[in-house]
């Protein structure tokens, strides 16, 4: 049991029978009044942020997330395929469950499987990946020094907003939490 008095970013809860992590917190002490805890909690299932405020002394158990790394192997439309390289056990995930996680990932990259009392609900792709640009724009000669974006679309069909010197056939550096372009690889 952990309270709210002692929330830090990062943190797993179980709150209304649902599992979230608190992504920002901050005590309050008002002139009048009790002390209070006003956070911001995303439900780790949905995807969903919510605004929340909590008394210093409520207490509510702590979410233990297991994190396990596994091989995406394939998609065959509704489910997404992955595999634990250890004993080769192979899971199946519905496409639901997996939001945009999977937009940067190709085949045969390792992920982190999220489950929690082992039912899985997510995953987690690595923070930076590298891919290949299939298409996009060519860019104006002498347009460089402006700072201005297109977009391309990479192998894994995501599109990224990258500078204009970039060209198709480039390997990129992107990360994954953003969706934003970092370097040329």
């Amino acid at each position: 049991m952990v309270s709210a008095g002692d929330f830090r970013n990062g943190l797993t809860i179980e709150y209304d029978g649902a599992i979230y992590v608190i992504i920002d917190f901050q005590h309050v002490k008002p002139g009048k009044g009790a002390a209070f805890v006003r956070t911001k909690i995303r439900n780790l299932k949905t995807g969903a942020v919510i605004e929340k405020t909590f008394r210093p002394s409520e207490k509510m158990p702590t979410a233990h997330i297991e994190r396990k790394d596994m091989q995406y192997l394939y998609n065959d439309g509704e489910l997404f395929h992955f595999m634990d390289v250890q004993s080769y056990e192979q899971i199946a995930i519905n496409k639901g469950h997996l939001s945009d996680a999977l937009k940067f990932v190709k085949e045969n990259e390792m992920v982190k499987i999220l489950s929690h009392n082992n039912v899985v609900f997510g995953i987690e792709p690595p923070i930076t990946v590298e891919l290949e640009i299939t298409e996009t724009e060519p860019g104006l000669k002498g347009d460089t020094a402006t700072g201005a974006t297109k977009p391309a679309v990479v192998e894994t069909g995501a599109t990224v907003y990258v500078p204009l010197f970039v060209e198709i056939g480039n390997k990129i550096k992107i990360d994954t939490r953003t969706g934003e372009y970092l370097s040329r690889a």
